[in-house]
């Protein structure tokens, strides 16, 4: 396949992006134009004067906006999670709950949720993210040195071991209607994300995500192996641990306000690896840009597919995700 440039295909991204956030908050019930959008935004940003009424305005403010900022926000932090994740254990299958992240984060999350702590659920989601990776890289330890393989059989058992606990939990605890909202949550679903769940995201992509996106030569060097990334000058074990714990990091607080969301971290990078070839340095901001305009438009399916019935945003990502990663393995096998 024939590369693009990684600047124009960025740029193309950006724009998407742009677009597609202003477009989702269009769709809905109530109809609104794209310049009431913009219009909107501009009067709470002190900025004129809102054509809406106060009931539209709040539509947009309170319930769209914060929705599609929050839905750009996690798909770029998932696909950025992915992409470090497979560079670091040179493993094209690793992703945040191949590595058992995404598992740890929601069973900390799910038992904050049924202790009626809620108002702890993105710390909760980050050290379950934390002691999934923590018990994967301590398992994989234990069988010699730590290689990619064994990283993801121990991450393969730590994600069963943490889903398992979380299914007693949810069969052991849960009754009546809240059976429906926990299961949903552990879908997948954006439903209840407001300006608090954007502030979370967004600051985990600007304070931790940026950072990581500037590592791209780093992981350059991992693609011919430890030794390899040794004799270049790497710090090999300080950049694992700290790039796992980054990713660890963003993936707690994506899961936090999400819920379980797959095949983000998995299919994505793939994607812009085809695209604009195996270079870390585009990479990595640009599976986070695709992510970000992939998981907008899947939550926009998922509110208005079905209607005035709303599924989880993790079906309508499974559903895409799935022919998707079996077409790459189908390419796969036949470059082998």
């Amino acid at each position: 396949m024939a590369k693009v440039s990684p600047l124009i295909f960025g740029l193309g991204l950006a724009v998407a992006l742009l677009l597609s956030i202003t477009v989702a908050v269009t769709i809905g019930p109530a109809e609104i134009r794209f310049d009431e959008v913009w219009r909107s935004i501009g009067s709470h940003m002190g900025v004129g004067v809102s054509p809406l009424t106060e009931l539209r305005d709040g539509i947009v403010w309170q319930l769209r906006l914060p929705r599609v900022l929050t839905a750009a926000a996690v798909g770029a932090g998932l696909a950025l999670s992915g992409a470090v994740m497979q560079a670091i254990t040179r493993n094209p299958l690793a992703d945040p709950y191949l590595l058992g992240l995404s598992s740890g984060a929601a069973l900390g999350a799910v038992s904050v949720l049924l202790l009626g702590a809620a108002v702890l659920l993105p710390i909760a989601a980050f050290v379950g993210a934390l002691v999934a990776l923590t018990l994967t890289l301590l398992l994989a330890g234990s069988l010699g040195a730590i290689t990619p393989s064994r990283t993801v059989l121990a991450g393969i058992a730590v994600s069963a071991l943490a889903s398992a606990i979380t299914s007693f939990v949810i069969f052991w605890s849960v009754t009546g209607d809240s059976y429906r909202e926990v299961l949903s949550w552990l879908l997948g679903s954006l439903s209840g994300a407001r300006w608090p769940a954007v502030a979370i995201t967004l600051t985990a992509i600007i304070v931790i995500g940026v950072p990581v996106m500037l590592t791209g030569r780093l992981l350059d060097s991992f693609a011919f192996g430890d030794m390899q990334a040794a004799s270049l000058g790497v710090n090999v074990s300080a950049t694992r641990w700290g790039l796992l714990a980054a990713s660890a990091l963003v993936t707690g607080a994506m899961v936090s306000v999400s819920g379980s969301i797959g095949f983000v971290g998995l299919i994505l990078p793939h994607a812009v690896r085809l695209l604009v070839g195996p270079g870390h340095r585009a990479l990595l901001p640009l599976s986070a840009l695709l992510g970000a305009v992939f998981l907008v438009w899947a939550d926009t399916l998922a509110r208005t597919l079905f209607d005035p019935r709303e599924i989880p945003v993790g079906i309508v990502t499974a559903m895409i995700g799935a022919p998707i990663f079996a077409l790459l393995l189908t390419r796969r096998k036949s470059s082998t």
